[in-house]
């Protein structure tokens, strides 16, 4: 019984080494895979912040796109009502037939836009070049047929300048509107890199959380065995002390018998020696 409990033992003990050394490597592997975790989160966080600053930065363009628009729509309306009242003062002057001034502008205009706009062909784009250079020609000339009203010359000093100032609006919508668009097309492409860096993040800490359960599982093997070896132990040292008590037994039996054929001697008249003297002193029967 007391073999089979230590070769139990002995059994326990390389298996509990086995079960801590495990544990280390995978405590190891998890934490490997935890500071990759770790960085790859505070890459994600640095390009969504990164991704929240264009996204700030397209917003506010987009704002200047609309006021610009705002402003730019009011100032052609001013100019519009300019040249309505110049269209009247020409056909109170009977100055001519055709489409008035402000037509023509308002055609010029759409010409120009759809020119900035649109992509053409080279032929569409020469025939667009031309046509707006013969309105533009045409708008010429009958602004010099009114230029004879100083009336209708400082209207269309006014209509001009209400026109000029629309077009720098109109810039800015153009400018600010492409900025938003690249700011836009910036922050797409970061959110799409966070979004594959935070796949890489997850499936790193799906390994973390696989290697930390088998390092748990080992662990509670090597707590397992360890409580079996203290209990083992218990048992060894009970059976030693049981046989050590036996022992003990037998020889306190054994010299109480040789005492008391020694004593069955002396009283039958035999001489004692040292030796038996001291036999019989242990024994109680002297």
């Amino acid at each position: 019984m007391l073999n089979e409990l230590q070769n139990r033992k002995g059994d326990l003990k390389n298996k509990s080494e086995e079960y801590k050394n495990k544990r280390n490597d995978l405590n190891l592997e998890a934490s490997k895979w935890a500071t990759k975790r770790n960085e790859l989160n505070t890459r994600t966080k640095e390009l969504i912040d990164e991704a929240q600053q264009l996204k700030k930065l397209r917003d506010e363009n987009n704002e200047k796109v609309g006021e610009a628009k705002l402003k730019r729509d009011e100032l052609n309306e001013q100019a519009n009502k300019v040249y309505a009242d110049v269209d009247k003062i020409r056909k109170d002057l009977n100055l001519g037939d055709g489409p008035s001034l402000k037509e023509m502008k308002r055609e010029i205009d759409q010409l120009e836009f759809k020119q900035q706009t649109e992509v053409l062909k080279t032929s569409q784009e020469r025939e667009l070049v031309e046509k707006i250079g013969k309105l533009t020609e045409e708008l010429k000339r009958k602004k010099t047929q009114l230029e004879g009203s100083s009336e209708l010359r400082t209207l269309l000093e006014k209509a001009q300048v209400l026109r000029d100032e629309a077009a720098v609006f109109h810039n800015s919508v153009k400018e600010a509107a492409e900025a938003a668009q690249q700011y836009h097309d910036k922050m797409i492409t970061i959110f799409k890199e966070a979004d594959a860096i935070r796949a890489e993040s997850d499936a790193a800490h799906k390994e973390f959380v696989k290697a930390q359960e088998a390092a748990d599982e080992q662990h509670r093997l090597f707590i397992q065995s360890q409580k079996e070896i203290r209990e083992i132990n218990k048992l060894i040292i009970g059976l030693k002390r049981k046989s050590k008590e036996t022992k003990d037994e037998t020889i306190r039996e054994q010299t109480k018998k040789e005492a008391e054929e020694v004593y069955n001697q002396f009283k039958l008249g035999e001489k004692l020696n040292t030796e038996d003297l001291m036999l019989l002193q242990r024994s109680g029967l002297l």
